[in-house]
């Protein structure tokens, strides 16, 4: 099912309350919108089918951006669900280290983590700040005039980024543009962000708002960075209130909801937000992200010209 224009409204608002609900429930104020054009799936199990749906592949060298997990108990994408887009896609798993205490503070420990994980099956691994960062700029600012990425990242013609998308304790949801913000910020960078741009030594407090933006700021860096060689995948699996940062996250409480691929990350986002919005078993995802304001960085990625919120919904069957 498709929503093109105001003619096809509710027929697409009929596709995201089934996507969402089992074809249960009342619909959010902001699931369908005329724009980005989005391709979602109820198959969890089937993410490769989603990068069909996108009709093209990435380019040149690819560099996959995955979230490794921090502990086996974490809530990462498990890699036997995305073997075969990864070995599909042909890249290169990557990961930047973390600014935390942990078991990948070191991207000679993020490495290893990521073996330890079953990764190394899939593809070979990189972890990009492994030698060093460089600067890359921020076209439009209010808080970084620069991001911090991990060197690596100019061995690569083009960049897949295979989210896992959940709660978050910082940003109240990760998806898409965190994965790009903090997952490809080098301990600098993550430090640079986290602070809107006080340090990168240390970690310090910020206004919540100004860390988001901060966030979309990043993004729009890299995605410069990379002349917008980048694709999307976000992966609506264990859907726990918490990251795959923390090594014991709270069990989810809601169901499984599919798999959503775009070119536009702030509609792909934009429209995971909405499907747990709309989710009859989302209340806890809701209250994470409204608690910490989290819709606040797709408005800000919007302003910044990044993508937009609008999108048009196609649901596989």
């Amino acid at each position: 099912m498709q929503a093109k224009n105001t003619g096809r409204i509710k027929e697409g608002q009929d596709a995201i309350r089934s996507l969402a609900t089992g074809r249960t429930g009342t619909p959010h104020r902001r699931a369908v919108r005329t724009g980005s054009v989005l391709h979602a799936d109820h198959h969890t199990g089937k993410p490769r089918r989603r990068l069909h749906a996108l009709g093209r592949k990435p380019e040149g060298k690819t560099a996959i951006k995955v979230h490794s997990g921090e502990s086996e108990k974490s809530n990462n994408l498990n890699p036997s669900l995305v073997k075969d887009l990864v070995q599909e896609i042909g890249g290169t798993l990557v990961e930047c280290a973390t600014a935390y205490d942990g078991n990948r503070e070191t991207p000679e420990k993020s490495l290893a983590t990521f073996k330890k994980h079953g990764y190394a099956d899939l593809a070979p691994i990189q972890i990009m700040d492994m030698g060093g960062e460089i600067e890359i700029p921020v076209a439009k600012h209010r808080h970084i005039a620069y991001d911090i990425v991990g060197k690596h990242i100019d061995d690569y013609d083009s960049i897949f980024v295979l989210s896992h998308f959940k709660g978050h304790p910082m940003g109240g949801f990760g998806g898409a543009l965190k994965n790009v913000s903090i997952g490809i910020a080098s301990s600098n960078g993550k430090r640079w962000i986290h602070s809107a741009g006080v340090t990168k030594d240390k970690w310090v407090e910020t206004p919540q708002d100004a860390f988001l933006e901060s966030m979309a700021e990043a993004d729009e860096a890299v995605i410069s960075h990379m002349h917008g060689k980048m694709m999307y995948l976000n992966v609506m699996n264990r859907l726990s209130v918490d990251c795959d940062c923390l090594p014991s996250p709270t069990e989810p409480d809601m169901h499984d909801i599919g798999v959503l691929s775009s070119l536009d990350p702030v509609a792909l986002d934009q429209a995971c937000v909405d499907l747990i919005h709309t989710a009859p078993d989302g209340a806890s995802v809701t209250e994470r992200i409204a608690s910490l304001h989290g819709e606040h960085i797709l408005e800000y990625a919007e302003e910044l010209g990044i993508g937009s919120r609008a999108y048009c919904l196609t649901v596989l069957d």
